[in-house]
């Protein structure tokens, strides 16, 4: 799912990031993991444009779980009206005043912005060399960046150093990701995003059990 609409960390999304060549060894699934993270961050980090839209109806399925929601996004797609996905992006995450979801793992946490899991984030990121850039507003605990940290991290493209993955996830994502999706299947006003919230809740919940068995 990477391809055209793919968020960098360092540009899109308002870090800075001290990002290594992706480690030649990493193994193949986890280099499709990292395209799931970052296809999920491209479709949530801002409203979807032609090119996204094309590039998710190409995406294929299985029959696995987690492939049939891959074909149901590219079915969505393929019947996508821009316009209408553009205005349920804004409607869901913007709004006037204050969209009908804030993606910020704060407000999932603690019911309030920028607290406590936003601080704790932020000596996360500094660690792997984030830094944010102070013209950009948005908390970095946005699930998009979030998103593409893991995305990084999957592919070791913070270098071999760089904390463990299953760590940051435990961490930031875990704890109210699942929700968050769970919220955008319920909420959006379109069939594209309704998909985007079953596929990422049934991402989460399979990276959950992964990394319980790795514990």
């Amino acid at each position: 799912m990477r391809g055209v609409g793919h968020v960098e960390v360092d540009r899109a999304l308002g870090v800075d990031a001290l990002v290594a060549d992706q480690d030649p060894n990493v193994d193949e699934i986890d280099v499709l993991r990292a395209r799931l993270y970052g296809g999920l961050a491209a479709i949530l980090g801002q409203a979807p444009d032609a090119g996204l839209i094309e590039a998710l109806r190409g995406v294929s399925g299985n029959d696995t779980p987690l492939g049939q929601a891959h074909a149901a996004l590219a079915d969505a797609a393929a019947e996508a009206d821009l316009r209408a996905v553009e205005r349920d992006y804004f409607e869901l995450f913007i709004g006037v005043g204050r969209g009908k979801i804030l993606p910020y793992a704060s407000y999932y946490l603690t019911g309030f912005l920028n607290e406590r899991p936003l601080a704790r984030l932020r000596e996360d990121l500094a660690r792997l060399g984030i830094e944010r850039d102070p013209r950009v507003s948005e908390p970095e605990d946005h699930i998009a960046i979030l998103l593409e940290v893991m995305a990084a991290l999957a592919e070791r493209r913070f270098g071999a150093e760089s904390p463990s993955e299953q760590l940051f996830f435990e961490r930031h994502l875990k704890p109210w990701a699942r929700r968050l999706f769970e919220d955008i299947e319920t909420e959006a006003a379109t069939p594209l995003y309704r998909a985007v919230g079953a596929l990422g809740r049934s991402f989460i919940e399979i990276e959950t059990a992964a990394f319980a068995i790795d514990a």
